[in-house]
């Protein structure tokens, strides 16, 4: 029987490299992708140690160039290697009022967070298709549900995330293919520190693991549910989004993305 592979992107670090483990764990050979070379390896050898009889890719790669996701599915058709399961991770975040951010700094968000993720997805659901078998596990947030300012883009990106996966998942019904969106919260991972946010509201209070977090992506992207909210108190927060005034929506996003004094 042929082992199954996933392919992660953003998998050096926080939710991504804990879905490789579970992944790597489970028995799947992994392509594992981000653009930090030097953690990629580390964690990419830290797995083949632990699991010598998966076989592991190491493609470090800047997703905001546009030419990544062909080359990405290139390289898996070059090497024969077909992908089950593919894992649309990585993301950016850009803090700050829109109108005080540089624009490019944008634009490399939305090619990371929205374009890298269609594109890859287009590319090999086609395949996923033609076997009548695949998954895909794109990352949302507790911000799909809501605009945020000094979040703007970001949010944004996320809602696109969920509503292009939710959309495509019911197209895909039948075919053997099915897509679930995970939406974390507030995590530990050194994401916020690199967004420069690790002291906002949002942080100071309720805070996931990253390894809880992709075990309960995991489990739903295995029972092929379209979304699921990591967590309890983020479940509580997405419903309490649902019914309030979309006015008092957005202060309070715009609240819990302040510096706590």
């Amino acid at each position: 029987m042929r082992t199954q592979t996933a392919l992660i992107t953003g998998a050096s670090s926080g939710i991504g490299f804990e879905l490789s483990k579970l992944f790597a764990r489970n028995g799947y050979n992994l392509i594992m992708i981000s653009q930090n070379k030097a953690r990629l390896h580390t964690a990419a050898n830290g797995l083949q140690q632990q699991y010598p009889n998966i076989k592991i890719h190491c493609l470090p790669m800047d997703l905001s160039q546009p030419s990544s996701p062909q080359e990405i599915y290139t390289y898996s058709k070059e090497n024969a290697i077909t992908v089950d399961i593919l894992v649309n991770n990585a993301g950016i975040q850009v803090y700050g009022n829109f109108h005080e951010v540089v624009l490019a700094d944008y634009m490399r968000l939305m090619s990371v967070n929205m374009n890298a993720m269609v594109v890859l997805t287009g590319l090999f659901v086609k395949d996923m298709c033609a076997r009548k078998s695949g998954r895909i596990l794109n990352i949302g947030s507790t911000g799909s549900f809501s605009p945020c300012p000094l979040n703007a883009i970001y949010c944004a990106s996320k809602a696109f995330v969920l509503h292009f996966s939710e959309a495509i998942a019911e197209e895909l019904k039948g075919t053997g293919v099915t897509v679930t969106t995970l939406c974390p919260g507030a995590t530990k991972t050194n994401f916020a520190q690199r967004a420069g946010i690790e002291h906002i509201r949002m942080f100071s209070g309720l805070t996931m693991k990253a390894d809880r977090v992709a075990a309960i992506g995991y489990q739903a992207l295995i029972r092929g549910k379209p979304v699921v909210v990591a967590g309890f108190h983020n479940k509580l927060l997405v419903s309490s989004i649902r019914v309030s005034p979309r006015k008092l929506v957005v202060k309070m996003g715009g609240s819990l993305m302040r510096i706590k004094k």
